[in-house]
């Protein structure tokens, strides 16, 4: 429960935090309070609990009263910008990033399966190339550095997670198959895959990345349980079949087939669906969980992404031509009974895409409307060393 309220006469032991243009935010002896800017040994306009809880509201309230744009960390020095924020190894981390991206779409060419070109298959080249969006997307905002190099070292990671299963799914077609399937386009696609993954997570060790932590009231503890069965939704909707057939003959026969589910493939392939079905699930509680937000929506987004790519995959195959002899049938056969295939989708598949919108929506959420909460002040244990914080700030 809230402390907010009026203080009275309170021991004037502080140290500020940030400063905005008519208030500020710090720590008191035992509580957290937002004085007047400039009138630190006044009482504190606003006062709560020392705890998590009263930092989170502190600092919920001082936004909400205060300028965004005029706030400033008083607490610490500025981080240093531009040649700092581009270390060594963060050009390392987005050179793989790269070098990643650049052996995928040199993958694209080449025999991929069976001798098939990724590039000659929209329906297979479209989902590829969003995945290289994203990872270039995460090398530039680990070479922006600061916040951003941890939102593109999260959006990486989180779409190297998801895509694992993926591209795991394709070897197992090769294993189940032969090796005599694979192909150099497959080779290269995987070599890509391991060296975003390797800059994704070489990018998350340069700097504190937050985590998931315990959800804090009602309405957060609301939004980590819907974004929960919403990813639990969508992973379940992954599996069934989506592709949707109806074969007619001039003679009036009509049969409808369904294909695509995902346990309908041999083991190893299985193995790869599974393997995205809960890695999807457990970014989706990871990233409503983190601390930040803001750095959670970037590894919700990278969880996200590759499953969008998956729904615009399905519908780019819907404009395709279905050949006759996806059914067994030969095109003579075809032609003289007068086939004709109408090609759709399931039900599952508006399911599916409805749950990811869904978790597109939480992802924004959570970027546009939650504040990052900075770290609680240091307590400063003399009023000589809270002088500094009572200063105007350079």
């Amino acid at each position: 429960m809230s402390w907010a309220g009026r203080a009275g006469s309170v021991q004037q032991n502080v140290i500020i935090s940030h400063r905005g243009a008519r208030y500020q935010v710090g720590r008191g002896q035992g509580f957290y309070g937002i004085w007047p800017a400039g009138a630190l040994q006044s009482p504190p306009l606003e006062w709560w609990p020392e705890t998590p809880e009263g930092w989170h509201s502190a600092w919920s309230r001082f936004t909400e009263v205060e300028a965004p744009g005029t706030i400033v960390d008083v607490s610490r020095p500025a981080a240093p910008a531009g040649p700092a924020a581009r270390s060594g190894r963060a050009i390392v981390a987005a050179t793989l990033l790269g070098i990643g991206v650049a052996c995928g779409i040199a993958g694209l060419f080449p025999g991929y399966l069976a001798g098939a070109s990724l590039a000659k298959e929209p329906a297979d080249l479209v989902p590829h190339l969003i995945y290289f969006a994203a990872w270039g997307a995460s090398a530039l905002l680990i070479l922006l550095g600061g916040g951003r190099l941890r939102a593109g070292a999260l959006l990486g990671t989180g779409t190297s997670m998801v895509t694992f299963g993926l591209f795991f799914a394709d070897v197992g077609e090769a294993i189940a198959g032969g090796a005599h399937l694979v192909g150099a386009g497959l080779v290269l696609g995987v070599v890509g895959w391991l060296a975003c993954a390797a800059g994704s997570v070489l990018a998350l060790r340069l700097g504190p990345a937050g985590a998931p932590g315990r959800p804090r009231g009602r309405e957060q503890a609301l939004t980590v349980t819907l974004a929960a069965l919403a990813g639990l939704a969508a992973a379940a909707a992954f599996a069934p079949s989506w592709d949707s057939y109806t074969l007619r003959t001039t003679a009036g026969a009509t049969e409808s087939l369904t294909a695509g589910n995902a346990f309908a493939n041999p083991a190893p392939v299985i193995a790869g669906d599974v393997a995205v079905m809960v890695t999807l699930v457990a970014l989706v509680v990871a990233a409503a969980l983190w601390r930040p937000a803001r750095q959670g929506a970037a590894l919700l987004a990278g969880a996200v992404i590759p499953m969008v790519a998956q729904a615009v995959s399905a519908l780019v195959q819907l404009g395709e031509a279905t050949s006759p002899a996806q059914f067994g049938i030969s095109r003579a056969q075809a032609a003289q009974a007068g086939l004709t295939i109408s090609s759709g989708v399931t039900p599952a598949f508006w399911i599916y895409c409805v749950f990811v919108v869904a978790l597109g929506l939480t992802c924004a959420r959570m970027l546009i409307t939650t504040a990052p909460i900075p770290p609680a002040p240091p307590f400063s244990v003399t009023p000589d060393a809270a002088q500094p914080a009572a200063g105007t700030p350079s």
